[in-house]
Order: structure tokens, then sequence, then C-alpha cells
């Protein structure tokens, strides 16, 4: 059965390569399903909206392949994608490439409150 975790929390800087203060990342779960995980990711999200630091992905146990995931939410809760369904950019071979593929992404985006990337990891 495929477990899956929500990992990050605040790191240095936002090239997410430390986390702040020397702290282990943040592991929530297992989850039995991606539904479950993107629940978690969604409010641990959502609490540190105003800070650029605090990233979270999804993580799934012998992941062999990352993907950029998101789009434009219905609202604030970043439960549901606005109309359509959720963009999905992949699958890349290393999470540095997923990282930089979800950093452009962004950037994109950065002026669109409701909109949200993360990467899975599966």
């Amino acid at each position: 059965m495929a477990r899956y975790w929500v990992v990050g929390g605040e790191y240095e800087s936002t090239d997410f390569a430390r986390i702040a203060g020397g702290n282990a990342e943040e592991r929530h779960g297992p989850f039995r399903d991606l539904a479950g995980a993107r629940a978690k990711w969604a409010a641990l999200s959502m609490a540190a909206v105003d800070n650029a630091h605090v990233r979270y992905c999804i993580e799934k146990d012998d992941a062999r392949e990352y993907w950029v995931v998101g789009g434009r939410y219905a609202d604030a809760s970043f439960t549901r994608i606005d109309g359509g369904s959720e963009e999905r950019l992949g699958p890349f071979k290393s999470e540095r490439e997923a990282l930089d593929a979800w950093r452009a992404r962004a950037w994109q985006t950065v002026d669109d409150a409701l909109a949200r990337y993360h990467i899975e990891r599966v």
C-alpha cells in the first residue's frame, strides 16, 4: 500500500536548500492516499501563506519521479481548482529539476493570490 507524506517547513531562504535554525524538515503523515496528503498540504500552506520561506511538498514512499502540481484554486482553502483540472508539469528525474520548474511557475503566477503549486514525489 502506498504511503504519502507532507514534508517541508520554514527554510533559511527561498532556494529551499536548508531548514531555518538547523532544524530537521517537518514530516506529516503517513497518509494512505494522495487526497489526504493534499488536504494536509493545503492546510499547512494556508497557515503559512504570508511567509515566503515556508514550503511543503508531497512525497510518496519509494518515489522515482517528481511532478509540479497546482493551478488557480477556487478560494484560499486551496482544496478545489477553479474550473478545469490541475496542471501537472513533469515528470522530472530529480528534485532540483522539479524545484526549478516550481520556482518558474510560481514566479509566473506571483500576483495571483489563488495560484498555488507544490512538488509531488511519486
